[in-house]
């Protein structure tokens, strides 16, 4: 790592270690902002844009489901930063247990874990805050029996690690994070500004905390997802999007070299504004992105409508038919379980969804097949609105 690089006293500072190589340790936050008028601007329209976002969530008829497809999503694209590329097809095949279909399934039980991670993630904050001990119980989850599940999954890291070039070292790397003793400093320092009343927009304060994060790199792997998934959390600890409907790993992986180039800058250069006027940018593309998605989604389920008027349970009927946005890859026994009827029940109703053109079979299989409603399916795979 080149210490002249790294010219911003305020951000934080560089340290020669005894071993004779550079690290980085960021300053406590909050840093001093300029809030010049693009940054207020830019802020301004991504509250606007989140606000219409949380809204409409709140009139959805059917978020519960909703938010299961929008999850996986997410844990697909953040994923797929870190070089991940299985599909979201794939990780619905994966849950209906059909694992011949994939070529690798080590890419797939990846983003399988991050769902799982961030479901975890969500269900503890109804009992306790986001702290330390949450972000270590969550990298666990994420890293079980993956790639980078020997690196100590749930702990963090008790050694030095850096980023940088395949093939990179202490003293080639791009960037060497804080020291062991001098990260959990930085952790506390992390904690206690996460709980800690301020005036700074939330927005803000979750770009800031997640810049800090990833600065801190406290795990041997797995930061990246693990800093991203705590976004999600924050908003929703913070009431801001009580449901996570928001896929900000979407805009990160399509300006994935600007977003790793702008959280180095604010180590480098102190470069607090772009960054942030880049987060609150994304948050924006977002937001317009899962209304304009969940506009779709709720058209598509006024067309089945006359299905489910047509069925003599229609009450249950419907039940099905909303099983298939938050699930629009599945097989019997997961709709069977999904609205608590009997499986024989399920296969009655799947085969007239079939006869109705809504859902189709996949595998071609006698036995253990998978069904998927294609115009679900494609309103929420889709990555472009």
């Amino acid at each position: 790592m080149n210490p002249n690089d790294f010219r911003s006293i305020e951000t934080g500072q560089v340290f020669l270690t005894k071993q004779g190589y550079y690290t980085y340790i960021p300053a406590p936050l909050p840093p001093k902002l300029n809030w010049a008028l693009p940054l207020i601007s830019t802020l301004s329209e991504a509250e606007r844009d989140l606000s219409r976002l949380a809204t409409l969530a709140g009139a959805f008829p059917f978020p519960r489901l909703l938010i299961k497809a929008f999850i996986r999503r997410e844990a697909v694209l953040s994923s797929r930063i870190e070089g991940t590329r299985a599909t979201l097809a794939e990780l619905y095949t994966y849950e209906s247990a059909q694992l011949s279909f994939l070529e690798s399934h080590d890419d797939v039980r990846e983003v399988h874990n991050y769902v799982a991670a961030l479901d975890y993630g969500l269900e503890s904050l109804k009992q306790f805050p986001i702290s330390l001990r949450l972000m270590r119980e969550i990298h666990e989850r994420l890293m079980q029996n993956v790639r980078g599940g020997n690196l100590t999954p749930g702990e963090f890291r008790r050694t030095q690690n850096w980023i940088g070039a395949s093939g990179s070292t202490l003293t080639t790397a791009t960037y060497v994070p804080p020291p062991v003793d001098d990260m959990h400093v930085a952790l506390g320092d992390l904690e206690k500004f996460i709980h800690t009343g301020t005036e700074i927009p939330f927005l803000v304060h979750a770009a800031m905390i997640h810049y800090q994060f990833e600065a801190i790199h406290p795990f041997l792997d797995g930061n990246g997802r693990v800093g991203r998934l705590l976004i999600a959390l924050l908003f929703a600890d913070w009431q801001i999007l009580t449901q996570p409907l928001l896929n900000l790993s979407v805009y990160f992986e399509r300006y994935r070299q600007e977003y790793y180039d702008h959280l180095l800058a604010v180590s480098q250069h102190g470069d607090w504004e772009s960054w942030l006027r880049f987060f609150l940018r994304g948050v924006s593309a977002q937001a317009k992105d899962s209304v304009t998605r969940m506009e779709r989604l709720e058209a598509i389920r006024i067309r089945y409508q006359p299905v489910v008027d047509s069925e003599k349970n229609a009450e249950r009927m419907g039940a099905v038919v909303d099983f298939l946005f938050g699930r629009p890859i599945f097989n019997a026994k997961q709709l069977a379980e999904g609205v608590n009827m009997p499986f024989k029940t399920a296969r009655q109703y799947i085969e007239k969804l079939v006869q109705d053109g809504i859902v189709r079979e996949v595998t071609g299989y006698a036995r253990n097949q998978i069904y998927r409603a294609d115009e679900v399916f494609k309103s929420l795979d889709n990555v472009e609105s």
